[in-house]
């Protein structure tokens, strides 16, 4: 076994252990603290980027060939096909841990993200396909997309 692999598996055992210790909050915290520190970084540094393009750069960082369509003006489809069946956040086939990690590292990660690059925003999704769920090479979901209410 690689040790970028071992590494994940550590990760992905100690998050288990975490929601086990602190609950389901405290993963769910530092996910969205974590991704919102990314958004901040590119905004400091200058980058301006549309919402599909931002949403690339978290998935190329993971190793993920993302195409990401805008369907319409409130909805994008986001479709990660990684190199194996192997997420990189939520691990191997294992239905009973998918949503776990959706719910605790996913979702709260990529929402922070996109909150701090684009706060005029509320997101929400809809997972067609999840690796760890599904067993497949191919995260797929729906981005939806509201504008906040001043």
């Amino acid at each position: 076994m690689s040790k970028n692999k071992d590494a994940l598996k550590f990760f992905q055992a100690y998050i288990k252990e975490m929601i086990d210790i602190g609950g389901i909050n405290l993963p769910k915290a530092i996910s969205s603290k974590l991704g919102s520190k990314l958004g901040k970084m590119y905004k400091e540094r200058g980058f301006t980027l549309e919402i599909g393009t931002a949403l690339k750069q978290i998935y190329i960082a993971l190793n993920g060939k993302p195409v990401i369509k805008q369907l319409n003006e409130n909805r994008y489809e986001v479709i990660v096909r990684y190199p194996k069946k192997f997420c990189p956040v939520g691990g191997a086939y294992s239905p009973s841990r998918a949503p776990i990690f959706q719910e605790n590292i996913c979702i709260p990660y990529t929402r922070g993200f996109l909150n701090e690059l684009f706060p005029q925003f509320i997101f929400g999704e809809d997972f067609l396909n999840c690796i760890p769920l599904n067993n497949q090479r191919i995260c797929h979901y729906i981005l939806k997309i509201d504008k906040k209410k001043v």
